[in-house]
C-alpha cells in the first residue's frame, strides 16, 4: 500500500504514516508513504513514487501539484492498470499545470475520472460538517455516521461515474452565504473491475475522531476485497497522535 502525499494544508505527512501505522499493526499490511520535497509547499516533487509500480493499493492526499513528466506518468500508469484506489480532501484537485502545459486538462480531468469529484468552492474556514448516512455498505460497518467534522464542507456535486454516497455533509455556519446544499462526504466508485474509496474530509483534527479513523480503514480494506468485520475494522493508533495545525484559524 502506497500512499502519495503532497497537500501543504492539511498536514498529510503526520496523517498518513499515522493511518499507515494502524493498518500494519492491525492487519499486517506492508505500507510505503511518499512526501513532497523537500517540503511539502514543494509542488514539484514527489519522492519515491516509482514505488506504485508495485503496489496493491494507492491513496492519494495531493493538492495542486504540478509534477515533472516522470512522475505524472507514473500515476497515470497506476491509474491505466486498473489496480486499487483511495483519496483524501484535497485530492479532488490533485494536479494544477499552467495554462498552455501539455497536461493542463488533467487539473480537473484526473480528479473526476479517477475520484468521481471535482472541487468546487467550499464553505469557508470557520465553518464545520455534520455528516448523516447516505446509504448502507459495509465501509460504514461500527461507524456512527452523525459525525460533526473540523472539515469544511468542500462542494463536490455532481459526482461523476458510477459512485455511490456513503455519508452526506450538511454546512454547520457556513462562511459569506457559501451554503451549496449537502454534499457528498465519503463515497465508493467502480470503475470495471476496480474499487476506489474517497472521502472529502481529512482535516488534521478529523483523524481524532474513532469514527471517522474506523470508515476510513474500512475503506481502504474494502478496495483491496478485504473482509471487514461487521463491528468496523480496528482502527486504534499505534503512538499517541497530536494534530497538527492545519494552518487555518478555527
Amino acid at each position: 500500500m502506497v500512499f502519495v502525499t503532497g497537500d501543504d494544508e492539511y498536514r498529510s505527512e503526520y496523517t498518513m504514516p499515522a493511518l499507515a501505522g494502524i493498518l500494519e499493526k492491525h492487519y499486517g499490511l506492508r505500507t510505503q508513504v511518499l512526501f513532497a520535497r523537500p517540503t511539502p509547499q514543494s509542488n514539484k516533487n514527489i519522492e519515491g513514487v516509482e514505488a506504485l509500480r508495485t503496489a496493491d493499493l494507492a491513496v492519494f492526499f495531493l493538492r495542486w501539484r504540478e509534477l515533472p513528466e516522470e512522475q505524472y506518468q507514473a500515476i497515470r500508469a497506476y491509474e491505466k492498470s486498473g489496480r486499487p484506489i483511495a483519496g483524501f480532501r484535497t485530492s479532488t484537485h490533485s494536479l494544477k499545470y499552467p495554462a498552455g502545459h501539455l497536461h493542463e486538462a488533467e487539473n480537473d480531468a484526473f480528479s473526476l475520472r479517477v475520484f468521481g469529484a471535482r472541487w468546487t468552492r467550499h464553505h469557508g474556514h470557520l465553518s464545520t460538517t455534520r455528516t448523516e448516512k447516505a446509504g448502507d455498505h459495509p465501509i460504514l460497518n461500527g461507524v456512527n455516521p452523525a459525525l460533526t467534522m473540523p472539515s469544511w464542507l468542500y462542494t463536490v456535486n455532481p459526482l461523476q461515474g458510477d459512485c455511490h454516497p456513503l455519508l452526506t455533509g450538511h454546512a454547520i455556519n457556513p462562511q459569506n452565504g457559501r451554503d451549496d446544499g449537502p454534499q457528498p462526504v465519503a463515497w465508493t466508485k467502480t470503475d470495471q473491475n476496480r474499487r476506489v474509496f474517497f472521502t472529502t474530509l481529512g482535516h488534521p483534527e478529523d483523524f481524532r475522531n474513532d469514527d471517522f479513523r474506523r470508515m476510513v480503514v474500512n475503506g481502504l480494506l474494502w478496495t483491496l476485497n478485504m473482509p471487514i468485520p461487521k463491528e468496523g475494522a480496528k482502527a486504534s493508533f499505534v503512538a499517541p497522535f497530536t494534530p497538527p495545525a492545519s494552518g487555518f484559524p478555527k
